[in-house]
């Protein structure tokens, strides 16, 4: 560290001067201590620099990376320069101290940055700007630049994994003629020549290869904070040392086969747990990538590509076929299917037409659309996800710093033990203390523990992201295997959420299409959710419209007076009371023309086509169904019947629905809610876990636990069943692992395994935990049954209604 008193004598430029002299005064001088490598120059910034990280302040720039958050803004950056721990803990320590920074946070691995900061207090400038100060860069993240690290830090994987791989080959080779004594006559120059070839060949092997080790070993020590890279590198490095010593100075054994060995093994399992997350991380850049940079804009008659940022909510765009929607939008011109696999997991083209709104990331089929800018850049619905995707990969769920913390105790206690079985043996006179030592710390090393549970959650992970189920939360995956209940909400959960023409029962000479043609002739004059119904049908001409508010319409039809709406108001229209027919679902809509009752049409929500298989099959796993609902409880009592719903309570205010929440959990159940509105956020957050449906309000998804994009409701049962074999599968290899150790140690202190075989038994009991894992993101494991299953039956139901 620089003296304060002098440092002239210490600092090569101005600019570390100015650095050193930051870190002193904001009391930062720990900086040095954890420090591990020379952090970078840092440089003056010109003025062109300065205006540079200035337009960034600019809404319109901001618009890619940057989104709302509560309480400010957040931003997504990439940091340059890092080259330590240190140097993250420096960043976070100096920004967090300006004014107006609620939080940053910086990934090591990804070298991204989270940043979330109040815009009254200060500019995202000035905190720009202080980074580049201290000798680091910042610039927006964007999603080509994050896969192109990702592909780099796969391909220095695969070198550091061939290297290890040529060294152990080749010192294989020579060691193998030393083992066995295949040249007897060996003279000892001949023997102290394979020595110096070996350690030739392992010195790349442990200086680049095995690198990643040592770093993270010297990380945890200063961290305090044990785990399996602590007895890995204490292995590899007692093991190379100890051979360059015999080789310099001479002795009886070297372990440069050993060390090659390791480092091969150890880094391909580790390789194949990496390649797991690379591949989540690309589903995360290509999701990214869906959002084109440039759109088509119309203006009048006129058209002109623009970059997407520069696109406004109110602007015209057209799409054409195979075309990447950049924004989300409202179709006013056209009808095509979209391929919307990116947004819901569901990969068969949907048709879309005028007044639908779609989404960035979309693909339009076969026909070109004109759509109305809704949302851009940053705040688009896939944006959100990938948001969302962030968060989920950054939060640690419990079960995984618990395989952690048994790994750190377990690392703590081999280091104790090591040492007492060298002592052991040595007191005992034994030649190979040094050997057996090196075995036990080798053949125990608990990689399995820590590699195999991340890499079996992030297969999950993926697995469901795929389908169309996107966890928000850490712990979501984990709780979803104990839900022995599924709480629903009906309208826009178990039916459709909008209103559908059930049936047309003519009551005068005109025949239905007629009928229906005067009714959309009339609705198109209204807002109403019931003129929903007949958009796109086929209208005749009606003339003179008026609109009676919660009522209905009328207006003149050839001449002819048409009226259409509630029973009472055509009834008085007619002179009569309306019958509606016995078998009457749902809202009874009467069309009358010239004072004759013409027909009456019946309007309802529809249940869900898929709302039926998943009750079922979630009862055949034992996992009771509710409905809860606000609608009135005829209706409620309907869909529950139809369904085969377990209990259904219709006419409940949040309040209640929070209260029937809490009396399921006090009778020990864990409790799934699936809705998608304001008034099921109470009851939702009630839940254990709770799941928003894809077409759900922006705040709904916000708090949920999970979303169902697709809103296919046979995610639910995928998810748990995926939750469930997740638990089995890391279950399974927790005890592996545990009980591999727990054989391994006493072998190896009793001095019956030797150290290259204590690198190939440790490394293949990583690979056999990891490739048990990276079953989950392929689907081909059966469900498994209930952990706790509930005696619920499933034939024979009636809806209880109260």
């Amino acid at each position: 560290m620089p003296d304060p008193d002098h440092p002239e004598r210490a600092f090569c430029c101005h600019g570390c001067k100015a650095v050193f002299e930051t870190i002193h005064s904001e009391g930062l001088d720990n900086f040095y201590d954890f420090r591990t490598a020379a952090a970078v120059t840092p440089r003056s910034l010109s003025r062109a620099d300065i205006e540079r990280l200035r337009e960034l302040d600019h809404p319109v720039a901001q618009e890619e990376f940057v989104a709302p958050v509560k309480g400010g803004l957040e931003a997504q950056l990439l940091i340059g320069g890092i080259t330590c721990a240190a140097c993250i803990w420096l960043l976070e320590q100096h920004l967090g101290r300006h004014s107006g920074v609620q939080s940053f946070t910086v990934n090591h691995t990804t070298q991204r940055a989270r940043l979330v900061w109040s815009p009254d207090q200060t500019h995202l400038s000035d905190l720009l700007i202080a980074i580049h100060e201290l000798g680091y860069t910042a610039s927006p993240y964007h999603t080509d630049e994050a896969e192109l690290a990702l592909k780099a830090e796969n391909r220095s994987a695969i070198i550091r994994l061939l290297v290890a791989g040529i060294g152990t080959m080749q010192s294989m080779m020579l060691a193998v003629p030393l083992y066995f004594e295949v040249l007897s006559d060996m003279s000892p120059e001949f023997v102290q020549l394979f020595r110096w070839f070996s350690l030739l060949v392992a010195t790349p092997v442990v200086a680049y290869s095995a690198r990643p080790f040592f770093s993270n070993a010297i990380r945890d020590l200063r961290s305090r904070h044990l785990t399996m890279d602590v007895p890995v590198a204490t292995a590899i490095g007692l093991a190379y040392v100890a051979s360059a010593w015999v080789t310099f100075f001479g002795g009886e054994e070297v372990y440069f086969e050993s060390v090659c060995m390791f480092t091969f093994f150890l880094s391909l399992g580790r390789f194949i747990e990496t390649r797991a997350r690379y591949r989540a991380g690309l589903t995360g850049a290509a999701m990214g990538s869906y959002q084109p940079r440039v759109a088509t804009r119309l203006q009048g008659e006129e058209s002109e590509v623009v970059a997407a940022h520069q696109l406004r909510p109110g602007d015209r765009i057209r799409v054409k076929p195979g075309e990447t929607l950049a924004v989300d939008g409202v179709i006013v011109a056209g009808q095509s299917t979209l391929n919307e696999a990116a947004l819901t997991g569901e990969y068969l083209p949907e048709s879309h037409g005028p007044g639908e709104e779609i989404f960035a990331g979309s693909i339009n089929g076969e026909s070109p659309l004109e759509v109305q800018v809704r949302q851009t850049g940053s705040r688009t619905r896939l944006s959100g996800i990938l948001r969302i995707l962030d968060r989920v990969q950054a939060e640690k769920p419990h079960i995984a710093r618990m395989a952690d913390r048994i790994a750190g105790v377990f690392v703590s206690r081999v280091l104790i033990i090591a040492p007492l079985v060298w002592i052991g043996w040595w007191l005992a006179g034994a030649d190979n203390a040094f050997d057996i030592t090196l075995s036990v710390l080798v053949v125990t090393c608990p990689c399995a523990l820590s590699l195999a549970t991340p890499t079996a959650l992030t297969s999950a992970t993926l697995r469901l992201r795929k389908l169309g189920f996107l966890p928000t939360r850490g712990h979501t995956l984990e709780t979803l295997g104990d839900i022995d209940t599924v709480v629903f909400d009906k309208t826009g959960t178990l039916t459709e959420g909008r209103l559908h023409l059930l049936n047309v029962a003519p009551e005068g000479d005109l025949s239905e299409q007629q009928v229906l043609a005067i009714a959309a002739g009339l609705e198109r004059h209204s807002e109403h959710p019931i003129a929903g119904v007949f958009k796109g049908m086929a209208e005749e001409p009606v003339e003179q419209v008026n609109n009676h508010l919660g009522q209905g319409l009328t207006g003149s039809w050839r001449g002819k007076p048409a009226v259409i709406g509630h029973r009472e108001f055509v009834s008085e229209h007619v002179g009569r009371a309306l019958t509606p027919p016995e078998d009457a679902q749902g809202i009874d809509l009467w069309l009358a023309i010239d004072g004759q009752v013409q027909a009456c049409l019946l309007i309802d929500d529809r249940v869900r086509a898929d709302a039926y298989d998943a009750i079922r099959t979630l009862q055949a796993r034992n996992i009771s169904t509710v409905m809860l609902s606000g609608d009135r409880s005829s209706h409620v009592e309907r869909v529950a019947r139809e369904l085969g719903i377990d209990e259904a309570i219709g006419g409940a205010s949040p309040e209640d629905k929070l209260a029937r929440l809490q009396s399921l959990a006090e009778g020990d159940h864990k409790i799934m809610m699936v809705g998608d509105g304001l008034n099921d956020l109470p009851s939702m957050a009630g839940a254990s876990v709770s799941v928003a449906m894809g077409s759900a309000t922006d705040l709904t998804q916000l708090r949920a636990d999970a979303i169902l994009l697709s809103g296919n409701l046979q995610l639910l049962v995928k998810a748990i069943d995926a939750s469930r074999e997740t638990r089995r599968i890391i279950r399974q290899n927790m005890m592996w692992a545990l009980g591999y150790n727990l054989l391994a140690l006493p072998l190896a202190a009793a001095g019956l395994v030797p150290p290259w075989l204590a690198a190939i038994g440790m490394s293949a009991s990583s690979l056999v935990v990891v490739l048990n894992a990276l079953r989950l993101s392929h689907g081909h494991a059966d469900p498994a049954p209930a952990d706790n299953p509930q005696q619920t039956t499933s034939d024979g139901k009636t809806a209880t209604v109260t």
